[in-house]
């Protein structure tokens, strides 16, 4: 008799209850016994339940087919040969049946579910099969994939990709064609006892389909679905009635074997003509029919509209005089949400849980109405909550097993208790009634729902219903099912319910209708038988440090975007910013908005102040969102085609307002136009426009279909962490939570109240005028308070008697509105604002208010002013002038644009709209009356906005927190708790500096940060002038005087204007203050009056310790996707209620996201998107102007880079210039410079040169590390010219760069032998596809032959001819190797050198670049390897291509023979102008540089040619005035191989080996050129390259500091060995501890250590003498110098006994002889005769600290005899 899904109230404690309750009931005849529902549901104690799980299982569903057509034929492919073919059994004769698979263990892979597939041939059998869970629906239908994939779960053969293929092998055997959706049928789980059972039905159609349609007549019938939702239209000719009483019929589908929660969702209905034939309780067809006559109709007189809410069965069709009667869908939606909580735990492969049955849905139900207040309304969210509570309390053991996933399974409990019968609900149910006496009336004993309404119509009739708020209807139909509505006839409760199904725009519609046919006229009769000046200081405040704290988190979030591998935003092209403010098409807002941007010095920081000369043309950067703003976005559309390296922000203020779709915005042109203009595809994908919403309320952007990612947004951080202030603000924010603790401190009267005596007044006339909208009726008993009170108080005692008829809260604030600028000498007052929604009623009210004022002679005395978005404002000419006087305005046509500028105007501000549209209001606010906002507009968003008018910024200075709020004013506010905001205004920051905006400030808003003016006054007799210039709008705006601070004063100083008088200041209250309460009050938040509806919802604090508005709908355009869903907690931030409402919300479909996802998918999330949001009033426009500041600034560093910026060191007087303008021949008879003047080797040995004396003030005492940390840079903006990392993109060297799978790169083998490697190695080159041309191949095998060098001859204006080879290491993001750019795209040879570990990622970053891939042995070498490979494979590929063009007929010395070798930190390169009276450089491409070279006459007879690097201080000492040079080049080579064939680089040297080459190569008598009219810029890079080596032990687990001292050891003891090159030990060795190895060189300048064939560092307090003992080389005369040490590093055979007698030491000198093992080293003493001159000791041989496998080198020392 009962539904099989019926819910079992298995729990002693429901027992318990319930028998206490009846024995009350029955014992007692006064003591009304307390409801069940009261003591299990809505007590503080929680009790554990237990239940016994047992279920029985459903009926197998109807197929779900969503086709009439007939069936497509299909014809079953035959089975393989020796397959199976048996029913239950796959191909390979594995058993597939449920019953026989029950007890199996089944691994099931992850991702996978077992489901259950019927077979047509079978169907009392299900088959067991796992399916990937992607490709089945969610608990709501939604989130399939398209498609299959499965496993067989008897042979366990996977992989199925087609339906049809897996419905062959398990034997289904189907003559239609197969579909997943319909042979696919249920769920398969484990149960308590682990045995496997069929689970809930496979939800493919999910929640929305649709029913029945109810055939009904179009003119006089109301049409509902049989699962449907409220269906109401308007009466064609009486238009919407509203009274007292509403039938509330709410009506659910109950099946007789389970709750099909497969139907619910609301779907639109096209009326149809109903048949003629209807009777009163009869059945025609499957429906019945209830016909209303005239009679019924006759109570409503009084009572005039009923509201059905339908609930379990079938509503008879209504017919006949429906004028008054609405059917509701809300508690059906919310009975057939719970019925969907089970599916959130089966899905995780937990027991079967029972939904809560039909029964105990009713009686909850019934429990419900019965504990609710009489002037209370019933919530759907409070329902939902219930029935969530009830169910888990149930089934709390399944839950924890739900929650313990691998815990073991509990056994199950035994059943306590039976399950509720249909037959007890009726009993039970008015047993619940008995406490509430005639509240709830439950009717029961009707055969049908028609009969029951007919009933409940005929007690409305006969007035028995008069004490009756809710008729519960419950039947038994002839098919022993369940059938049950709810009608509500409370007058109170059939209002609130009617007016909440209200959509805004139908709410206008219905109060115009009202007020314009006369509808509200009795209403109005029904009133009428009742019955010394101050100045002001005006400064801008400075920006709060928590405003550029966000503007940075933005700035931030816009990295991340360009940093990630998307490549969605690529920054380092875009060399400038614009943008455009959207804000609601509000003139007010607007104004605002344009009057901040024109005060901060934005425009002026991005260089757009040359375009706006005054306010009126800073409004082009400014748009309302109306018909006038689709030129303005076409505009940026087509200037972001245009523009490509500017990036456009468009900015989205108030962005919740217009969240509607373009695509159902109808016949109103003013929906959806937000979603036509920011989301359409110009803009989409648009890669230079960023858009940033911000906005107060970002739930209804935060739905399951948004476009914002989660990790695009912005909150608003929490200012307080425990009391302490985290950003050291002035001033604290006072917003909704703040305004709620007043109402709990006990201190004073609270801020936020309700007037009781207006809530009388208005509920008596609601009942008196049914009819009437509550906000028509409300708004006049307003209008009459305040008109009333404005006769009282000025009046005197002759009206006192009106006071009964006004409330105290109306009186108290016109009094105070009065009283307050009469006794103030300037006439200062207090602002009160009138929020009146309907604009209709706005009108009325101020038309009415100012007839009262006028008549009373009061219109001099404040002003009331109406504010509609739509219009301007309009201010009397009496006040004109007093706030022209106020602001020391001249500009007699200056009229206030924003209600900022009325700050301490005396005024009555009537705020109209449905929605407040980011209106800032001044700090003159005292009273904000909010007692005619909706009370029945039950969501979250809609709540705090209309609250969001009050919120503050109070001074945190002691001073001002005194009397009744400081209390309040200390109250702690969490914008990361209760997040909400709107519009707000404040000030730049520079760099890090506060800034003035302008000369002469305007007014500042409550909000003192954001807000766009502000107000001082000033206390002292002396006050402060402006002058005549200070004309806060329009053409009389000052110039901008945008001064930063100076750096040495406090960031808070601010700079005085030159018209404002010094010592205007006091910090003791004056006589003038104490008489002037505006000045007094500046400090205070305002008063909120709400109606006592809204109070009551705000002020009650839920389970999770919020209020209970908080789990109220975010919007109405979003749905919750289940009610069972948790509450919001208290803990949780921001970024946790993004999450929340991003699980648990969807979009309807007029919401703009609702086509926002993609198929298949469910993040379909627009990567240049961001989302701004705080609470209202907190300061949001300054942060994002300031953000915009900071991102134009940061662009334009992205422009720039650090350059070494260094002077050259070593410079002497007695250096030889060259002074004429000879060609670069002439430097073959210049003599060399030995001297090194890069200033990064000043931490080296100086090289000794006998024309060279050292400055004694030079020193070059710093360390290393000090030169490194401390070097000079300058930050210079990059040329069209420049060099790039691989952040760079643009369209230009996109092709360059090769990001595209076209191009792709071949590894070739090159082998390659020399006689200093011992043996023969290969190389591997990758080249791209693009550049094979620059290489031949063997026409055979395809084999790497040569590079290609073009011949000395060869010219091409577009091409380079000398390879570039740039050996790099740990940069392949940093290093600058595009230089497409700098050789102004110019065909050119480009080769990076990488090591073997780095080839992966190298390529990765530069795909369409050649790379010679080092050895595996140089791995861990240094610069020097990279070098000598270069040069002699440079050498070895000449003598090939000199065969191969000799084959063509070129002479061999015709082929090119340069190579350069370029540094991975070259930027850029500039020439000096020729100008003999000044010093002049200007940027030029590398192409024209190497060009130049490469032309220069006789360019093949110079072994070396270079150029010198950058300085701001141009020639330096002069030397560099000359145009060539000899002398050290380093990190720019053009190396002639040729000519240096015989001169190697040092394979092992990682340090100073370019030092070692230039003195090797000299002296070999090789020609180095340095081209002084070209310099290089080096940009810094502090991430890899050569100079980078860490120092390590072989034991790296532990941490140890290395000092140099333990770089050697004694040969054969035990030392801690370390994992670093034996040369790099030494070489380290010797930079820092050479000063103590050669104790007589220390800082002897003319007694160096004579180094021979070879340059080390031994350190600046060390100079070395280099010579060269090659025969015929060139070395400068040592005759009559005395060394006060020697160093032979690998002597070889030129290096002979005689060589080193012609040098002469002084006694004690030092001797060192390095040599690669102890052999060699032995050998080199006795080969050389050392022994004779130099004395040596066993102690004094060492060796590197390195393991013997490490191959460590070994020296001796020796002192000269």
């Amino acid at each position: 008799m009962g539904n099989s899904y019926t819910g079992h109230l298995q729990s002693t404690r429901f027992e318990e209850v319930l028998h206490n309750s009846i024995e009350a009931s029955l014992r007692s005849n006064t003591v009304v016994p307390r409801p069940v529902f009261t003591q299990l549901y809505l007590e503080a104690e929680q009790r554990p339940y237990s239940h016994d799980g047992r279920g029985d299982e459903d009926e197998d569903e109807e197929d779900g087919s969503d086709s009439n057509s007939p069936p497509i034929p299909y014809q079953m492919r035959p089975p393989p040969d020796g397959s199976c073919t048996t029913d239950g059994f796959c191909q390979a004769g594995k058993d597939l049946r449920l019953s026989s698979m029950a007890t199996e263990s089944l691994e099931v892979p992850p991702g996978f579910l077992l489901v259950g597939a019927k077979s047509p041939s079978m169907p009392d059998h299900i088959l067991v099969c796992a399916v990937d869970q992607r490709f089945l629906p969610d608990e709501c239908g939604r989130n399939a994939l398209l498609g299959f994939s499965g496993n067989c779960m008897g042979c366990g053969e996977k992989g199925f990709r087609y339906f049809t293929e897996f419905a062959d092998h398990i034997n289904l055997k189907l003559t239609t064609q197969p579909k997943k959706q319909k042979h696919l049928k249920y769920h398969l789980l484990r149960n308590a006892q682990g045995i496997l059972v069929k689970g809930a039905p496979i939800c493919w159609k999910g929640i929305g389909k649709i029913a029945q349609e109810f055939l009904v007549n179009k003119d006089t019938i109301l049409h509902f679905m049989r699962m449907g939702i409220l269906l109401y239209k308007r009466i064609a000719s009486n238009g919407w009635m509203f009274s007292a009483t509403f039938l509330l019929i709410l009506l659910t589908s109950c099946r007789h074997k389970g709750w099909s929660p497969e139907s619910s969702a609301p779907t639109e209905v096209t009326p149809r003509p109903a048949p003629n034939s209807t009777t009163n309780g009869t059945k025609s067809g499957r429906h019945s029919y209830l016909h209303l006559h005239t009679n019924h109709c006759a109570h409503c007189v009084v009572n005039k509209s009923v509201l059905l809410n339908k609930g379990h069965g079938t509503l008879p069709h209504l017919c006949g005089n429906l004028g008054d009667v609405l059917v509701s869908g809300l508690l059906q939606k919310c009975y057939l949400n719970s019925q969907n909580l089970p599916r959130v735990y089966e899905q995780y492969g937990t027991a079967p849980i029972q939904p809560i049955s039909t029964e105990m849905l009713i009686l909850l139900t019934v429990y419900y109405l019965v504990q609710l207040a009489p002037d209370q309304a019933p919530l759907m969210e409070d329902l939902e909550q219930i029935f969530m509570r009830s169910w888990r309390e149930s089934h709390l053991t399944e839950i924890r097993q739900y929650q313990q996933t691998h815990a073991q399974i509990a056994p199950p409990l035994p059943c306590l208790a039976q399950p509720l019968t249909p037959s007890q609900l009726p009993w039970l149910a008015k047993l619940a009634t008995s406490s509430c006496g005639e509240g709830v009336l439950v009717l029961d004993t009707a055969p049908s729902l028609a009969e029951a309404l007919e009933e409940t119509f005929h007690r409305l009739v006969d007035g028995r219903l008069s004490q009756t708020n809710y008729v519960v209807i419950i039947c038994m139909n002839r098919s022993q099912e369940i059938e049950s509505c709810v009608v509500v006839t409370g007058k109170h409760q059939t209002r609130a319910l009617a007016e909440s199904l209200l959509s805004p725009s139908d709410c206008v519609r219905e109060i115009v209708h009202e007020l314009s046919s006369g509808m509200a006229a009795e209403l109005g009769s029904y009133f009428t038988k009742c019955a010394g000046e101050t100045d002001l200081c005006l400064k801008w405040h400075e920006i709060r440090p928590i405003q550029l704290a966000v503007a940075r988190k933005l700035l931030s979030h816009v990295c991340a975007i360009a940093d990630s591998s998307t490549q969605n935003l690529d920054l380092g092209s875009f060399d400038k910013v614009e943008f455009l403010i959207c804000v609601p098409p509000s003139e007010v807002t607007f104004h605002q908005v344009v009057l901040h941007l024109w005060n901060s010095g934005l425009l002026r920081e991005l260089g757009l102040d040359q375009d706006c000369l005054s306010v009126k043309e800073a409004e082009q950067y400014v748009v309302k969102l109306n018909q006038s703003a689709v030129g303005k976005i076409n505009s940026l559309i087509q200037k972001s085609k245009m523009n490509p390296y500017t990036l456009f922000i468009l900015v989205h203020d108030h962005a919740h307002w217009d969240i509607s779709s373009g695509q159902c915005s109808g016949g109103d042109s003013s929906l959806g136009l937000v979603d036509s203009l920011l989301n359409c595809r110009q803009i989409r994908d648009a890669p230079n426009i960023l858009t940033l919403h911000v906005t107060s309320f970002p739930f209804t952007l935060q739905t399951q279909y948004t476009r914002i990612s989660p990790y695009n947004e912005i909150h608003w951080p929490s200012g307080f962490n425990n009391d302490v202030d985290l950003y050291h603000e002035k001033t604290k924010y006072f917003g909704v939570s703040e305004l709620l603790e007043t109402t709990r401190s006990g201190s004073g009267l609270p801020l936020l109240r309700y007037d009781s005596s207006f809530e009388s007044m208005a509920a008596a006339l609601e009942e008196r005028f049914p009819k009437l909208h509550s906000a028509v009726i409300r708004t006049h008993v307003l209008i009459q308070h305040y008109s009333l009170a404005l006769m009282v108080t000025a009046g005197g005692q002759a009206l006192q008697a009106l006071q009964k008829h006004i409330s105290v809260e109306t009186l108290e604030m016109v009094q105070c509105l009065l009283n307050t600028s009469q006794r103030c000498p300037s006439r200062h007052g207090h602002m009160l604002l009138l929020r009146i929604p309907s604009p209709a009623l706005a009108a009325f009210a101020h038309q009415r208010l100012c007839h009262v004022r006028n008549r009373l002679g009061l219109h001099k005395q404040f002003e009331v002013i109406l504010g509609d978005p739509c219009s301007a404002l309009t201010v009397g000419k009496h006040f004109l002038d007093q706030l022209r006087v106020w602001l020391k305005i001249l500009d007699p046509d200056w009229a206030p644009l924003t209600y900022l500028e009325l700050e301490a105007l005396p005024c009555i501000l009537i705020l109209t709209g449905m929605d407040p549209l980011g209106e800032s209001l001044p700090r003159s606010l005292k009273y904000c009356d909010l007692r005619v906002i909706s009370c029945w507009s039950l969501q979250r968003t809609t709540l705090e906005q209309e609250l969001g008018l009050a919120a503050y910024l109070l001074k945190t200075k002691q001073d001002v927190q005194h009397g009744p709020h400081a209390r309040c004013d200390l109250s702690e506010s969490d914008p990361e708790k209760l997040s909400s905001t709107d519009n707000e205004d404040e000030e730049v920051v520079v760099d890090g500096q506060y800034c003035k905006t302008r000369k002469h400030e305007r007014i500042l808003s409550r909000d003192s940060s954001i807000s766009l003016l502000s107000f001082n006054t000033s206390l002292n007799n002396e006050l402060p002038k402006l002058g005549n210039q200070a004309s806060p709008a329009g053409s009389q705006h000052p110039q901008s005087d945008w001064t930063p601070l100076d750096p040495d004063k406090q960031p808070n100083q601010r700079r005085q204007s030159k018209s404002t008088s010094s010592g205007s200041s006091s910090t003791r209250a004056s006589p003038l203050r104490q008489s002037c309460s505006w000045a007094r009050n500046l400090s205070r938040p305002p008063v909120v009056l709400l109606p006592k509806a809204v109070y009551d919802l705000i002020t009650t604090v839920d389970s999770s310790g919020l209020p209970k508005s908080t789990s109220f709908l975010p919007h109405s355009a979003v749905e919750w996707v289940s009610s069972f869903r948790p509450l919001l907690s208290k803990m949780m931030t921001c970024t946790e209620q993004s999450l929340y409402y991003r699980q648990w919300t969807v979009p309807k479909p007029h919401h703009m996201d609702s086509s926002n996802r993609a198929e298949g998918r469910t993040d379909n999330f627009h990567p240049r998107k961001l989302l701004l949001s705080g609470p209202p009033q907190v300061g949001k426009t300054g942060a994002y102007l300031q953000f915009l500041g900071i991102l134009s600034r940061m662009l334009i560093r992205l422009m720039e880079v650090d350059i070494y910026d260094e002077e050259d060191i070593n410079c002497s007087d007695h250096w030889f210039r060259f002074q004429s303008k000879l060609v670069a021949l002439l430097c073959f008879w210049m003599p060399f410079d030995y001297t090194i003047h890069d200033p990064k080797y000043e931490d080296i040995s100086t090289v000794y040169s006998p024309d060279f004396t050292p400055n004694s003030n030079d020193g070059n005492s710093r360390r290393q590390e000090d030169v490194y940390l401390h070097r000079r840079t300058a930050r210079i903006k990059l040329s069209k010219y420049a060099a790039y990392n691989t952040y760079h993109h643009c369209e230009q060297c996109h092709q360059y760069m090769g990001f595209n799978p076209q191009y792709q790169s071949t590894l070739h083998a090159f082998t390659f032998s020399h006689l200093l490697l011992g043996e023969e190695i290969q190389l591997y080159f990758i080249i791209p596809k693009s550049k094979e041309h620059h290489f031949s191949f063997s026409q055979s095998g395809g084999q790497l032959e040569s590079m290609r060098l073009p011949l000395t001859s060869d010219w091409n204006p577009d091409a380079i001819k000398s390879p570039i080879f740039t050996p790099t290491t740990g940069r392949h993001e940093h290093g600058l190797f595009n230089l497409y750019h700098a050789m102004e795209g110019a065909a050119h040879l480009h080769i990076l050198v990488i090591k073997e570990y780095e080839m992966a990622v190298y390529k990765k970053y530069w795909p369409n670049h050649i790379m010679l891939v080092l050895p595996t042995i140089f791995n861990g070498a240094g610069i020097g390897a990279a070098h000598f490979l270069i040069k002699e494979l440079s050498y070895h590929n000449l003598e090939l291509e000199r065969s191969r063009r000799v084959e063509h007929g070129s002479r061999p010395q015709d082929v090119w023979p340069f190579i350069i070798l370029a540094d991975d930190s070259c930027v850029m390169w500039n020439s000096v102008d020729v100008d003999p009276k000044r010093w002049t450089e200007r940027n030029v491409s590398l192409k024209q540089v190497l060009q130049h070279m490469e032309s220069s006459p006789n360019i093949t007879q110079y072994g070396l040619c270079g150029m010198r690097k950058w300085s701001s201080r141009g020639g330096g000492a002069g030397q560099q005035k000359d145009p060539f040079s000899r002398g050290h080049l380093h990190d720019f080579l053009l190396l002639n191989v040729d000519l240096t064939q015989n001169v190697q680089y040092n394979q092992n040297r990682f340090t100073c080996d370019d030092v070692d080459f230039n003195l090797r190569a000299h002296s070999a008598g090789l020609l180095i050129c340095r081209f002084n009219n070209f310099s290089v810029m080096k940009k810094q890079i502090a991430i890899g390259g050569y100079g980078t080596f860490i120092i390590k032990t072989k034991m790296t687990d532990v941490p140890t500091t290395i000092q140099p001292t333990q770089y050697i050891c004694a040969p054969d003891s035990k030392h801690l060995f370390l994992a670093t090159p034996a040369q790099l030990l030494l070489e380290k060795y010797l930079q820092h501890t050479s000063h103590r190895l050669f104790p007589l060189s220390a800082q002897n300048y003319s007694h160096p250590v004579l180094s021979v064939d070879c340059y080390l560092n031994l350190g600046p307090e060390v100079t070395v003498c280099f010579v060269s003992s090659r025969p015929h080389s060139i070395n400068f005369s040592t005759t009559g110098l005395l060394f006060s040490g020697l160093l032979l590093y690998f002597c070889d055979s030129f290096v002979t006994p005689g060589f080193l007698k012609k040098f002469q030491f002084l006694k004690g000198a030092t001797l060192c002889v390095i040599c690669p093992n102890r052999s060699s080293l032995r050998q080199t003493v006795v080969r050389l005769e050392l022994e004779e001159e130099w004395r040596f000791r066993l102690s004094d041989e060492f060796q590197t600290a390195n393991a013997k496998e490490d191959q460590p080198l070994f020296f001796l020392t020796g002192k000269h005899i």
